[in-house]
């Protein structure tokens, strides 16, 4: 079928729906090829899980093309650092086998993330009281918080040291005068910065120049999106979001690619639907059959361990997902979790006052209010883990990755059958 990667095109991979779909999975296969890995926006908030034989390799902030020996891994601009945690995911992964030195690259403009800041995101829940968000805690909005005001810290300020500590001081002072005074060592977070300053020299470029110039070298290049479209700051499920842009839009913005750059836009989709923490889920299952999910598809966070939320697929999110990003063709993740099931339910719309809506709304109380409309679909009953063509599958499942291609408008290229790297079958091309 092909190279994977084009050379004359940057390919992205975005998550299509609240997250936790599977882009590790398809990330890692797409960086066999890739002379790039780059991560666009987020933080170690995020978080995927690649399975390589017997070995598991838990990534949060770093590219999963680190897996590729010969692929250089590049954080930009758009994420934002936490350094502690950056070099515990590095020495994790180095324990595992995973050579990294002189391939790991981090833009110089990206912002940093304080125990400030994971303070704040602490006493910032507690203030919303029962209109909690759920984040991680991990001082990620807190930290956009501070960007977005210009009152950030970026990772070349470490290295005029006077002016770094003059400006963090600045910074926890502020936050005590907004916050009253909390439990915090500001020069032992100095000392430590320092030091880690020195540890993260070897890694520090412009990556945006870096990009670039391997663009017009011919390298392959792939983009790999955290989070999902709906919880991208603008479009997603506000105020139940993250705090970057997830979409198209947040790889120009984080990277510095001009849009004309982008031309693979690859969506992955759960077969079904999670989320976690709060925020509207219209098909969420409070049922058994949420709870099939929720055991059978293993659902809980690589990064915090919560239970994730479970429902059917929704095609009204998957058509707005599209209608944002573009998505050349579509990833379905996770087919198998849903081989046991005789009937499989999809959303195709949500009825208000007898009415479909045209999208899915701004306004989150319109969803109090919606029916959601479902057709079902005939179950396979079949274990499919080892199916590794197309035509390999039952003729049921055929037809429920045709129903999403002839919905949405876009190809399923790949589709997930099981946890293993190996697990991952193409889709021929419609005729």
């Amino acid at each position: 079928m092909g190279s994977l990667l084009p050379k004359d095109g940057v390919t992205v991979v975005l998550g299509t729906q609240w997250g936790d779909e599977g882009k590790g999975k398809l990330s890692d296969i797409l960086c066999s090829e890739a002379d790039v890995c780059a991560r666009c926006q987020g933080g170690n908030n995020a978080g995927h899980t690649i399975v390589v034989g017997n070995t598991k390799y838990d990534f949060h902030m770093l590219p999963s093309g680190l897996i590729n020996p010969n692929c250089i891994a590049v954080v930009g601009s758009g994420v934002v650092v936490h350094l502690p945690s950056f070099f515990d995911e590095l020495e994790s992964l180095e324990a595992k086998g995973l050579k990294c030195k002189d391939r790991l690259f981090i833009s110089d403009r990206a912002h940093l993330v304080f125990g400030v800041h994971q303070v704040i995101d602490g006493l910032k829940e507690i203030e919303r009281g029962v209109g909690s968000i759920g984040t991680t805690k991990k001082g990620i909005g807190p930290t956009y918080s501070s960007k977005a005001s210009r009152s950030g810290i970026r990772i070349h300020d470490l290295y005029e040291f006077d002016s770094f500590s003059t400006k963090f001081r600045t910074l926890v002072a502020n936050k005590h005068k907004r916050y009253g005074v909390f439990d915090y060592d500001v020069d032992a977070e100095l000392a430590r910065y320092k030091e880690l300053a020195d540890r993260l020299r070897p890694h520090v470029i412009d990556t945006m120049a870096f990009i670039h110039a391997e663009f017009q070298k011919g390298k392959r290049i792939l983009v790999e999106g955290a989070n999902a479209l709906m919880l991208d700051l603008d479009f997603g499920t506000y105020p139940y979001v993250t705090s970057s842009n997830t979409s198209i839009g947040g790889v120009c913005t984080g990277l510095g690619l001009p849009p004309k750059m982008i031309t693979n836009i690859i969506g992955v989709v759960k077969a079904y639907t999670t989320r976690v923490g709060g925020g509207p889920f219209p098909t969420e299952q409070l049922n058994e059959i949420g709870e099939h999910l929720q055991k059978v598809g293993f659902e809980f966070g690589v990064t915090t361990g919560r239970k994730r939320r479970c429902g059917w697929l929704d095609l009204v999110v998957l058509k707005y997902s599209t209608m944002i990003n573009g998505y050349t063709s579509f990833n379905v993740t996770k087919l198998d979790i849903l081989d046991q099931l005789p009937t499989i339910k999809v959303a195709t719309a949500y009825i208000l006052d007898d009415k479909p809506l045209p999208t899915f709304p701004a306004d989150l109380a319109l969803l109090d209010r919606i029916e959601v409309q479902y057709v079902d679909l005939p179950g396979w009953q079949t274990d499919i883990s080892a199916c590794r063509r197309w035509e390999d599958l039952p003729t049921n499942a055929q037809r429920y990755i045709e129903f999403i291609e002839r919905e949405t408008g876009v190809p399923v290229d790949w589709i997930g059958v099981g946890a293993d790297r190996d697990a991952m079958l193409r889709k021929p091309a419609s005729k």
